[in-house]
């Protein structure tokens, strides 16, 4: 497969770190199912698609992760 040639650039009023998530500790569901991976690395959450982990992963502060699973748990994100 082919190296990607696009730049990724952060994005205006990012305030997040560029974090080096390589030597992060991925968790899964405490079932194993499903997709995503959450990593906790320098006081961030880090999320990915655990099918393609070298795509990019999400990075959440804990007060964004905390709405993020309130949400979730409030059925916020359902599509049916």
């Amino acid at each position: 497969m082919a190296e990607s040639t696009i730049q990724h650039q952060p994005l205006a009023g990012w305030d997040k770190p560029n974090l080096d998530l390589s030597d992060a500790e991925w968790q899964s569901s405490s079932r194993g199912l499903g997709d995503v991976q959450i990593a906790f690395v320098e006081g961030f959450i880090a999320m990915r698609n655990s099918g393609r982990p070298e795509s990019p992963s999400l990075i959440f502060t804990p007060a964004e992760w905390g709405a993020f699973v309130s949400g979730a748990r409030e059925g916020e994100f359902d599509l049916t």
